[in-house]
C-alpha cells in the first residue's frame, strides 16, 4: 500500500500535467486521495518531529502528530466553501475531484517540507537560538505554502477553462477563498500551538487561546532586530 501511495506521490512530481489531466478525467479519484493523504502525512510528521525536537520528546511527537493534523484540518474546515460556492456558480465537478486536488496540493508542500527537513535540521543541532529557529520555520512554512497554493491554483484554473462556465466568476471565487485559506490555516495553526516548545518551559499539549498569529510573527520579528 505505501509503496503504491508514493508511486502516486511520484507520478504528482514527474508528470503534473498528466497527474492533473486524470483529476480533470475523474480517474483514479479514491486511490489518489488515499496516495496523498498517507505520503503527505508521513512527510509533515517527519518535519513537525523536527521542529518539535527543539524541546524535547514530548513535543517532538506532539509536533509529529499536529503538523499533519493542522494542513488536514484547515483543508476540511475550508473545503466545503469552495466546493458549494463553485457549484452554485455553475461547477459539475465532483466533491471527490476537489479533495484529489487539495490533497494533491498539501502533497506538493509536504515534499517541499521534506527537502527544506536537512537544512532545518542543520540549524537544529548548530544554533542554539529559539527565536532564530522559530523564525526560520515560519519562513520555510510560508514558502512551501505558497508553492503548494500556486500548485493549486493553476490547478483550479485550468479544471474551470475546461468546463467553459462563468470563469470569471469562477476565478474570482478560488483568489478569494485561497485567501480565506490562509487566514484559517494561519489562525488555526496558532490555536494548536506550540509546535516548537520553547526549551526552558514544561512541555504543554496546548497553549491558552490569545491574541493571533500575526501580532506573534510581528513580535518575533521585533525580537531578531532587537525593536522590543
Amino acid at each position: 500500500m505505501k509503496s503504491a501511495s508514493f508511486a502516486t506521490l511520484m507520478q504528482l512530481l514527474r508528470n503534473r500535467v498528466t497527474f492533473l489531466t486524470e483529476i480533470e478525467q475523474n480517474k483514479r479519484i479514491d486511490e489518489k486521495i488515499v496516495s496523498l493523504l498517507i505520503t503527505s502525512s508521513i512527510f509533515f510528521a517527519l518535519y513537525g518531529a523536527i521542529i518539535g525536537s527543539i524541546q524535547g520528546w514530548l513535543q517532538m511527537l506532539s509536533s509529529a502528530f499536529k503538523l499533519p493534523a493542522l494542513y488536514l484540518l484547515t483543508l476540511l474546515i475550508c473545503l466545503p466553501t469552495l466546493y458549494f460556492l463553485d457549484i452554485v456558480l455553475g461547477s459539475k465537478r465532483t466533491f471527490g475531484q476537489y479533495v484529489a486536488l487539495l490533497l494533491s496540493s498539501m502533497a506538493m508542500i509536504s515534499v517541499m517540507l521534506f527537502g527544506f527537513a536537512p537544512v532545518t535540521l542543520f540549524f537544529r543541532l548548530s544554533i542554539n537560538d529559539y527565536i532564530f529557529f522559530q523564525l526560520l520555520n515560519i519562513l520555510v512554512l510560508a514558502l512551501t505554502g505558497i508553492i503548494g497554493v500556486k500548485f493549486f491554483y493553476k490547478g483550479m484554473l485550468a479544471l474551470i477553462e475546461k468546463d467553459s462556465v462563468a470563469t470569471t466568476n469562477r476565478r474570482k471565487l478560488v483568489t478569494a477563498w485561497l485567501v480565506l485559506y490562509g487566514f484559517v490555516g494561519s489562525q488555526l495553526g496558532w490555536t494548536l500551538r506550540p509546535f516548537f516548545g520553547m526549551p526552558e518551559e514544561p512541555f504543554a499539549l496546548f497553549r491558552e487561546v490569545e491574541s493571533n498569529f500575526y501580532i506573534q510573527v510581528l513580535k518575533i520579528i521585533g525580537n531578531v532586530f532587537g525593536l522590543n
